[in-house]
């Protein structure tokens, strides 16, 4: 599976063949140029009274340790897994410390299916937002209905609400999805995204800052994606190590056979913790054989690109000599 890599900010939405590092990291310590500072020339000996600058020698300031090429460590991972059936692509990024990886961008566009009902609350929350108003006690009702237990009949509903695919369009727009483009006629569980498309909208959703959504709306949809029903908990969450603090892992996941093949689009999208970090993930495929695969598949990827990922992205300090 190829790679391509994105820039850190994934509000831009611009792929990039550039490994992606924070620019506080790009320069060594010391001068502009990466050069270290010298000291001051010391006084000339023989001298009387005070010196007018300490003789203090040029000891080079240690640079930072390098950053991992973290889209290669983790697709030099992905790569050593057993060969699957179908496609899948994968994007971790570091919430905290903004560091994306991206796997297998140039895929192309993945079906949501049932991932999609986070996009259409978050589209639901904006119009809410829009009007000076909070969800009714009916759309709040569809709403836990939608993502906890991926209710169908209830995504109809908030799907009309929200004005179907030019109202999705519309929110998108604003949420900063460039490659996502909702379904037609009604349906919604074949909008068409990418990998890096849902960065952004857990970004926008699970994120602190930077994001059209308020912090009751986003607390809103963090409460539903943190406790949907025990059967659905499957997929990004086996790569969470069960030892953070922020009530993870939050997630939504989405399946659907195809009637054209008889293959299935199995996608799991949130919020992990693994190793102290809180890492956004989202996971897609197509092409599987069986839901149960595709499962079987998302869980695999996901688990061993956030190791890679938090592996690649703690530094190895040296040891002092």
């Amino acid at each position: 599976m190829s790679r391509s890599r994105r820039l850190p900010q994934f509000a831009v939405a611009a792929l990039t063949l550039a490994v992606m590092v924070p620019s506080c990291q790009l320069a060594s310590a010391g001068t502009p140029d990466g050069s270290a500072h010298t000291a001051a020339a010391p006084a000339v000996a023989g001298s009387s009274g005070p010196t007018s600058s300490a003789s203090v020698s040029a000891t080079p300031v240690p640079s930072a340790p390098a950053p991992a090429d973290i889209d290669g460590v983790m697709g030099k991972a992905l790569d050593a897994l057993p060969a699957s059936d179908g496609r899948y692509t994968v994007a971790v990024q570091d919430l905290k410390g903004q560091r994306t990886a991206l796997y297998g961008a140039d895929t192309g566009p993945y079906d949501t299916a049932s991932i999609v009902k986070v996009d259409i609350l978050a589209a639901l929350l904006l119009d809410a937002q829009d009007h000076g108003t909070a969800l009714t006690a009916q759309q709040k009702q569809l709403a836990a209905a939608m993502i906890r237990s991926s209710d169908n009949a209830a995504t109809d509903e908030l799907w009309k609400a929200i004005g179907e695919s030019a109202g999705l369009a519309a929110a998108n727009e604003r949420l900063g999805l460039t490659a996502t483009k909702p379904g037609q006629d009604g349906h919604w569980g074949l909008t068409s995204t990418t990998a890096a498309d849902q960065m952004v909208l857990l970004e926008a959703v699970l994120g602190d800052a930077d994001s059209p959504l308020t912090a009751d709306s986003r607390s809103y949809l963090r409460s539903l994606m943190n406790t949907v029903v025990a059967d659905q908990r499957w997929g990004i969450s086996a790569a969470d190590d069960g030892k953070g603090s922020a009530g993870t892992p939050v997630l939504k996941n989405g399946w659907l056979p195809r009637s054209a093949t008889g293959l299935w689009d199995v996608n799991s999208i949130g919020s992990v913790e693994y190793g102290g970090h809180t890492l956004l993930v989202a996971v897609l495929s197509d092409g599987q054989p069986s839901y149960e695969k595709g499962v079987a598949l998302v869980e695999r990827a996901a688990s061993t690109a956030v190791k890679a990922f938090v592996k690649a992205e703690t530094p190895v300090v040296a040891p002092k000599a």
